[in-house]
């Protein structure tokens, strides 16, 4: 049944993709939707009939890295609900979406638009149990970054961006305190007293990593350059930067030339590689970096930040048993809260903690996709590699 729903969803997308505007948006809610009734039968009902479960993650790092620091996750989950987690890192945000509604995945940590996109295309299937805490706050924002400091209206500073009152502000921080932002800045770590100055282990040698940099520069800069971009299913690696470019009148499909890194770490790898000048992703994805080149806090230069986005949502199969969604909640809460869960979901995606995830949060994002199209199967795809879903799915 799986494979006979993947092979038809694979023809709705070509489908889709060879129609009529008004049409296309008929003929794939029609075929989505009774696919997705077909696998709802048979259900799972009882954890009894559960030998193995997949969690699925979309691509914060790159696919390898991420691949090995989700294992101490899974073997937590393994050993609290007494059945197999399986994780597995899809190639970009979308396939997660795919794997969740065919039924590939029973749990997924969707970004923001992601999960937007799965209740559009998917409303029966997939349903949150969980969104996500980072450092205190349930929301967080896209970053705009720079390696040319020309740009800055004056010299950039140690500092980071807080939407205070719903301004981006520039909050100064120094080399021994680190500035009061809700986000973990790149050069700073948890110490027993709160943030203090990372230091890390490179090739045997202590290092200082250096604090992230800040100025405040007019966006208006982006005009005529090359910006790197997450991808196009991204909240905060496209969506949203995209939308605010918009709003302040440049367009983000002809005014600038878009490249997409595949990743939030790709566009920081990127920017510090000097492949571009400008780039975007969440805030503070400089730390992605620290470990192997722990300057880049001073190289790539934050400049500007994106209004507040709900943070990332754990999502569930619907019809898992309500128990395993119970005790999936309650083993991911109860391991944040340990050293070692701490310190592995801080490399994962820098959770600190879950709360009980309400739909109705979500509505500015559903707005914010809907203004760019992205509320239908076939816009969604558009926005990534076509060849690799298909790769994906069969």
């Amino acid at each position: 049944m799986k494979k006979t729903f993947l092979i038809l969803l694979c023809l709705s997308l070509v489908l889709a993709a060879c129609g009529g505007a008004e049409e296309e948006t008929v003929e794939e809610s029609a075929v989505v939707e009774e696919d997705v009734e077909t696998l709802d039968s048979p259900a799972v009902t009882t954890a009894e009939v559960l030998d193995k479960i997949t969690f699925g993650f979309i691509p914060s790092a790159e696919q390898a890295d991420l691949q090995d620091n989700i294992k101490p996750l899974m073997k937590v989950l393994t050993d609290g609900l007494g059945i197999e987690v399986e994780g597995f890192v899809t190639s970009d945000f979308s396939g997660l979406l795919v794997a969740m509604g065919s039924g590939q995945a029973d749990i997924g940590a969707f970004n923001t638009l992601g999960y937007v996109n799965a209740l559009n295309v998917f409303p029966t299937r997939i349903e949150a149990i969980a969104k996500v805490v980072r450092y205190g706050s349930g929301s967080y924002h896209a970053n705009f970054w720079t390696t040319d400091a020309s740009v800055c209206d004056s010299p950039p500073v140690i500092g980071a961006f807080e939407n205070i009152d719903g301004v981006p502000t520039l909050i100064l921080g120094s080399e021994t305190e680190s500035p009061d932002v809700k986000a973990l800045q790149v050069g700073w770590t948890f110490g027993d007293d709160g943030k203090i100055p990372e230091v890390r282990n490179i090739d045997g040698v202590d290092v200082t990593v250096s604090p992230g940099y800040a100025c405040e520069a007019d966006l208006n800069v982006l005009r005529g350059e090359k910006v790197l971009f997450v991808e196009g299913g991204s909240t905060s690696g496209y969506l949203y930067p995209s939308l605010q470019l918009k709003n302040m009148g440049i367009d983000y499909k002809s005014d600038i030339t878009q490249v997409f890194a595949g990743s939030h770490d790709g566009v920081i790898s990127g920017l510090y590689n000097g492949d571009a000048k400008f780039g975007v992703t969440y805030d503070d994805a400089r730390r992605t970096l620290r470990k192997t080149n722990p300057d880049v806090g001073e190289k790539v230069i934050a400049i500007g930040i994106s209004a507040e986005i709900p943070n990332d949502v754990v999502a569930v199969r619907s019809d898992l048993p309500e128990d395993i969604k119970s005790k999936i909640y309650q083993i991911l809460s109860d391991y944040m809260a340990t050293d070692e869960g701490a310190a592995v979901m801080d490399e994962i995606y820098g959770w600190t903690d879950v709360v009980p995830a309400d739909n109705s949060e979500f509505d500015v994002v559903k707005q914010a996709a809907e203004e760019f199209g992205l509320t239908t199967i076939k816009s969604f795809f558009n926005r990534v590699d076509f060849s690799a879903r298909l790769k994906f799915l069969l």
